[in-house]
């Protein structure tokens, strides 16, 4: 069999602010974009997993985190944290090695690759 990554991207509007933090202590919010890359063999049917699958499975997960206070999720909201959060949930929930890439605003992200 072939292994394979496929890759979606999402968007979810949330607000966060972090604890005594000098100059994002209060609440503010991003556009985050999130890139998700899963790896797998390509199965029977031609296809490691469907699209719709994943995308069906990823929007459920990002329902956590869209139009919501990120501190109502995790106590310290850093693109760190909701990027290992989210790899977290969706390992668990894809069941295949995953890639998260958690982009706060323009030019600024945290990574988690599951890969290595």
């Amino acid at each position: 069999m072939t292994k394979m990554r496929l890759g979606i991207i999402e968007y979810i509007d949330s607000a966060h602010y972090l604890p005594e933090h000098e100059t994002c202590g209060i609440v503010h919010g991003h556009t985050y974009k999130i890139e998700i890359v899963l790896e797998g063999e390509k199965q029977e049917n031609g296809m490691v997993m469907d699209f719709y699958i994943i995308k069906k499975i990823v929007k459920e997960i990002l329902k956590t985190y869209d139009h919501k206070l990120l501190n109502d999720v995790l106590p310290f909201p850093s693109a760190e944290n909701i990027c290992e959060h989210m790899h977290g949930q969706l390992f668990e929930q894809l069941g295949l090695p995953v890639s998260v890439k958690v982009w706060e605003g323009h030019g600024k992200w945290c990574e988690l690759n599951g890969f290595d």
